[in-house]
């Protein structure tokens, strides 16, 4: 398989009493699709530091502020204007719960929300796998 040129975190929560929650950002690009924080790598560096600085430059959140599972790593292909374009995603728990996100200016909006809702408002059924990918792992493993 191809190195992926993009990278990112499927970032999640347990609130009390509430399911799990996955953030998502909404670019104000074409579609507005929602998606996992995630961004092209630069140059000499991995698939996991890419995904780390993007998840701190589009969300706000340090690696300190979420355990990372290296269980988990899965890479997607999907059509990006008539060209593949494969990315690598990571699982990561948000270690305070109630910790705000600081949204980019590359993002107008954000939500958690339930596998269910995830999966419905993810445009991209690629994107949907993988977000059920990642419940999977965490329903097995954690």
């Amino acid at each position: 398989m191809s190195k992926p040129e993009s990278a990112g975190f499927i970032i999640f929560r347990r609130l009390e009493q509430n399911p799990i929650e996955y953030l998502l950002l909404q670019t104000p690009i074409g579609k507005q699709h929602w998606t996992p924080p995630k961004g092209h790598l630069e140059a000499d560096e991995s698939p996991l530091q890419a995904a780390e600085r993007e998840t701190k430059e589009e969300a706000g959140l340090e690696k300190s502020d979420f355990e990372y599972y290296d269980k988990f790593e899965e890479t997607i292909t999907y059509d990006c204007n008539g060209r593949p374009k494969i990315v690598a995603y990571y699982l990561g728990r948000l270690r305070n719960a109630e910790q705000s996100i600081q949204l980019s200016d590359e993002h107008h909006n954000l939500c958690w929300s339930t596998l269910e809702d995830a999966c419905r408002i993810a445009n991209h059924s690629e994107t949907q796998n993988v977000i059920r990918k990642a419940d999977e792992f965490i329903q097995k493993n954690l």
